[in-house]
C-alpha cells in the first residue's frame, strides 16, 4: 500500500501529515472553455467543459475598446431619471415665481 505524504518542520520537530485518498476531485487538464464570442482555449480545470460569457478576447480590458453591456437598459433609465428630475426642478422655479407675494413679508 502506497500513501502519499507532505512533510513539514513545525518548531524544529519532523511532522509526517499523510493526505486522504479519494477526497479531491478529478483534475481534467485539457478542459474545454467556450465563449459566446466564439472563442474557445484548453485550460486546466476540475470541470472538462465551461462555458464563459466574456474572455480575454472579447473583454475591453484586454481589447481595448469600451464596450457597454448593457442588457437591463440601466443607463436609458438613468437619462430619463435626470431628464425628469430637471424637469420637475424648472416647473417649480416657474411655480415658484407665479406665486403671489405673502402679506407683511416685504415689511420692515
Amino acid at each position: 500500500m502506497e500513501r502519499s505524504c507532505q512533510i513539514s518542520f513545525i518548531y524544529g520537530s519532523l511532522t509526517v501529515l499523510y493526505m486522504k485518498k479519494d477526497i479531491h476531485p478529478k483534475y481534467y487538464p485539457e478542459a474545454t472553455v467556450s465563449c459566446v464570442c466564439g472563442h474557445t482555449f484548453k485550460a486546466g480545470s476540475t470541470q472538462p467543459d465551461m462555458k464563459v460569457e466574456i474572455c480575454s478576447h472579447c473583454h475591453p480590458f484586454y481589447t481595448g475598446k469600451e464596450r457597454f453591456v448593457d442588457t437591463a437598459g440601466r443607463i436609458e433609465k438613468f437619462k430619463a431619471r435626470r431628464l425628469k428630475a430637471e424637469a420637475t426642478r424648472s416647473d417649480k422655479k416657474m411655480r415658484g415665481s407665479l406665486r403671489k407675494p405673502q402679506k407683511g413679508a416685504n415689511k420692515k
